[in-house]
């Protein structure tokens, strides 16, 4: 059921931001729909997901109600501060948003479209497990304006997808895929590598296998133990084995080799795609701090440099709105140095890089090193930007600390 909300001041019931928010109208503006329902719980997540015994009131069949409520107030709010920003991205996460029928998605969907419009060429883009997609759902999200399937394939082998608590049948990959495909929708397929028990040629026969369906995006993600999890106290207790750092490690750079190799480019240390056109607008939006507003239990938003974050459970959620208050739980305004410090973790993540200005003192005298070391482009570095070689993407912490201190 997730981590601990962050800590923060109270939010107002009308959910009104501060006057000392400024909003830029010439930002870009992205929604990010949460749907907080899962069929089982997966022994390493960590998200803000609810099984159906773990709802204790909420219905799902009232939920895209409950987040229209939602697009309703955030209509009102926004409005109060200026015109109107069409969303320049939708994504629908989780969860697993294809376990609502898909007409609940598209009623989402239209009611961001009727409160916003959406923007010429905007991205819609929806998290699926393989089980859930079939011709008739694709062909119905593609038709309430969906561009983009995010398929949650995780990995080929069988053992690794038990070790991982994941359900759905590997061959339900390519059926995913190719319904996608005659839907007209573009496709990623999000991995994850390090599970125990998982060998690098375990690893190898995921990444062939994703490969060859030719998505057009793929994310790739290294196994992190959280808090509180199924996998946590299985490692506590020596029941599996913790993920080994050095493995990881070499999991990754076969991954950028074989998907460099196959025509995809990294564009942020987790994520290729086969083109600039093929990246995630909308997660290359929280990359670089524009605003967005996140719908649903636990989904955060940042608008003006404002963060707030909803209550968690979907009881809670329903609650508020039934009420007609604002579901958000805490807010924070970050002062000009923690933006900055900000900037610099999310930016130097991604290709285009951070500014060399944007360091500190002694991080802007660190950079002769970082090239040293083989940590950041020595060319670019040159140029006035710091950006990650293959090597600094494994060490990309050491990097922000370096620039940072």
């Amino acid at each position: 059921m997730g981590s601990a909300l962050p800590l923060g001041d109270p939010a107002p019931p009308d959910g009104r931001l501060p006057a000392e928010v400024h909003i830029d109208p010439a930002s870009d503006f992205g929604v990010y729909l949460h749907v907080p329902f899962c069929r089982v719980r997966c022994g390493y997540c960590d998200f803000n997901t609810y099984t159906a015994t773990e709802l204790r009131g909420a219905r799902q069949d009232a939920y895209a109600d409950e987040v229209l409520r939602e697009i309703a107030l955030s209509k009102d709010v926004l409005g109060d501060r200026g015109p109107l920003r069409p969303a320049q991205t939708v994504f629908f996460g989780g969860g697993t948003p294809t376990l609502l029928p898909p007409g609940d998605l598209a009623r989402m969907l239209d009611g961001v479209r009727a409160a916003f419009g959406l923007a010429p060429g905007a991205e819609v883009t929806v998290e699926a497990n393989p089980d859930t997609m079939t011709d008739a759902v694709a062909q119905t999200l593609a038709d309430a304006g969906v561009t983009r399937l995010s398929v949650g394939m995780q990995s080929a082998v069988p053992h690794v997808l038990a070790a991982l608590d994941r359900t759905h049948d590997p061959a339900n990959i390519a059926t995913a895929v190719a319904a996608a495909r005659r839907a007209g929708l573009a496709v990623s397929l999000d991995l994850i590598y390090g599970a125990p028990g998982e060998t690098l040629e375990d690893w190898r026969t995921s990444l062939e296998t994703a490969i060859a369906l030719r998505p057009d995006h793929v994310s790739a993600y290294a196994l992190i133990v959280e808090e509180g999890t199924k996998l946590e106290r299985q490692i506590r207790r020596g029941e599996v084995p913790a993920p080994d750092d050095d493995l990881q490690a070499d999991m990754y750079e076969l991954a950028d080799e074989l998907l460099g190799a196959a025509g995809y480019g990294w564009y942020e240390v987790s994520n290729w795609a086969t083109g600039d056109a093929q990246r995630s607008r909308h997660n290359m939006s929280y990359w670089r701090g524009q605003d967005w507003w996140g719908y649903g239990p636990g989904a955060h938003s940042h608008v003006g440099g404002l963060r707030w974050w909803n209550v968690k459970h979907p009881a809670a959620y329903a609650q508020r709105m039934a009420s007609g208050q604002s579901p958000a739980a805490g807010r924070e305004l970050p002062d000009a140095e923690a933006r900055r410090l900000e900037a610099i973790l999310l930016q130097s993540r991604i290709v285009d890089g951070v500014p060399v200005s944007e360091a500190s003192p002694e991080g802007r005298r660190a950079v002769a090193s970082l090239i040293a070391d083989g940590l950041i482009d020595g060319a670019a570095a040159i140029g006035g930007t710091v950006v990650l070689t293959r090597r600094g993407r494994l060490l990309a912490d050491a990097v922000v600390r370096a620039l940072t201190v």
